[in-house]
């Protein structure tokens, strides 16, 4: 029944003995206080012991139903799963932006019936779901995929790399990434390489919590991802996301110096070794920095969208066991990276196995865990053994982005100097000369200045 949609077992019982039926606002008494909400439908995977309701705070609690003691029904509200459409206002004044989808859903609405969530993503469903963007440019879509950000790899980065270029010598004046989250900073390293000499901003953006929650960040980043691709000066590879944990304004970081460092905080994305390029909301945008590449009037763009999948991230820890590389030379793996400890360390016994791998034609690359830092490995006795392996240090790469380029490396040559130079050749700020005074800062709590620091703002 439409009334029971979802609900099973002892959570339908409890509806049935006091007359309740889904999208009742009710008041719940149990053992454990008192829960007002909107009864909403079960997803076709959730258990058949709670009675889920939307609070009017926002969030939903699950009600064990053996521990209900009464109830009470104050009312009715029918849940709308539609997106609202309405038709996108052109404005031959606004800079035209495309809008390139991956499948993040920077714009949804949550369907509690099977309990996925619906993207807002043509034109007129954007503008129903977040209005202000007509304010700001023209927008145009284009999903290109449909998939969890753990599923985006080499196809996807590339299928988004000449999507980028095609919008671009089409005329658009910025591009739009949505992403999920959990891999966007892979994208961004990838399309780095893959897409240079940009004339326009393209910008990664991602939400860390869903459009129905009171606390998502999906309106407020597309809004300000708008701003920065239709009127933003920086013309690269550029992630947009949460800087403080509230919604006063985002960070810009470089596409190759980023990285997700909470699970769950909105203000997730940071610069590593440097400082972001700037800030920005739906309004504004201030730059921190100059070295960056400036917003032309041509459509002159490089595409170099190739990638050798025969490459590995190792994350190495004490004990590790020389068949971890070995197995990666016996499975025809062209190229390793590896996230060594401290300068840029691994332990003895995987000494013969990276010299093997070495002497049969593998690339083996060194970046720290550390993140913050420079691989050195000629100050300790281990990283000069490595190096005289044939190991060679990536300066101050981030493990993941050494790993990106290091596949894309392995798509245009194999050849053993030509790798090297290449890995070594800075290509979108990805290695810094220096690392800035303030690139490493780390907010520890009860530390006074840093006290004083977060009650004075995040500005």
């Amino acid at each position: 029944m439409d009334s029971e949609k979802g609900y099973r077992g002892p959570a339908l019982e409890t509806m049935r003995k006091f007359g309740l039926k889904v999208w009742d606002e009710v008041i719940l008494k149990t053992e454990k206080g008192e829960f007002r909400g909107v009864i909403l439908p079960r997803a076709e995977t959730g258990d058949e012991h709670h009675i889920v309701l939307k609070m009017n705070i926002g969030y939903n609690v699950g009600i064990r139903a053996e521990n209900v003691r009464s109830a009470e029904v104050v009312g009715e509200k029918v849940g709308h799963y539609k997106i609202p459409e309405k038709e996108f206002p052109y404005d031959s004044e606004k800079p035209n932006v495309t809008l390139l989808g991956t499948g993040g859903t920077i714009a949804s609405r949550l369907d509690y019936r099977t309990g996925a969530v619906i993207p807002a993503f043509s034109p007129g469903e954007l503008y129903g779901a977040v209005p202000e963007l007509a304010d700001i440019c023209n927008i145009r879509t284009d999903k290109l995929y449909a998939v969890f950000s753990e599923n985006m790899g080499p196809e996807q980065w590339i299928g988004t790399a000449k999507a980028i270029v095609r919008e671009i010598e089409n005329g658009a004046d910025g591009i739009i990434i949505g992403h999920g989250t959990d891999t966007l900073h892979h994208t961004a390293s990838a399309l780095s390489f893959m897409v240079q000499n940009l004339p326009v901003p393209v910008v990664l953006v991602g939400s860390q919590r869903s459009s129905d929650r009171p606390s998502s960040d999906a309106a407020f980043n597309l809004l300000t991802a708008a701003n920065v691709a239709a009127n933003g000066n920086i013309a690269e590879v550029i992630v947009s996301m949460f800087g403080p944990t509230s919604d006063r304004f985002n960070l810009l970081h470089r596409g190759t110096r980023v990285r997700k460092m909470h699970s769950s905080y909105r203000s997730t994305f940071r610069t590593i070794g440097d400082v972001p390029l700037g800030m920005a909301n739906p309004t504004e945008i201030k730059y921190f920095r100059k070295d960056y590449n400036g917003r032309r009037t041509d459509r002159e763009v490089h595409l170099d969208a190739v990638f050798e999948e025969k490459v590995s991230l190792i994350y190495y820890y004490p004990n590790m066991k020389p068949d971890i590389v070995e197995s990666l030379i016996d499975n025809g793996y062209k190229g390793i990276v590896i996230a060594g400890t401290g300068l840029g360390h691994v332990n003895k016994p995987l000494y013969e196995p990276l010299r093997r791998a070495i002497d049969e034609g593998i690339h083996v690359f060194m970046t720290v865990q550390t993140l913050w830092g420079y691989a050195h490995m000629y100050v300790y006795d281990t990283g000069r053994d490595l190096l005289q392996i044939g190991v060679i240090p990536a300066e101050n790469m981030l493990p993941e982005v050494a790993y990106v380029k290091l596949g894309w490396v392995l798509g245009h040559t194999e050849n053993r100097e030509e790798v090297k130079d290449m890995m070594l050749t800075p290509v979108a700020g990805e290695m810094t000369a220096r690392e800035p005074p303030n690139a490493y800062l780390i907010y520890q709590g009860e530390i006074p200045e840093v006290e004083r620091f977060l009650k004075e703002g995040m500005m």
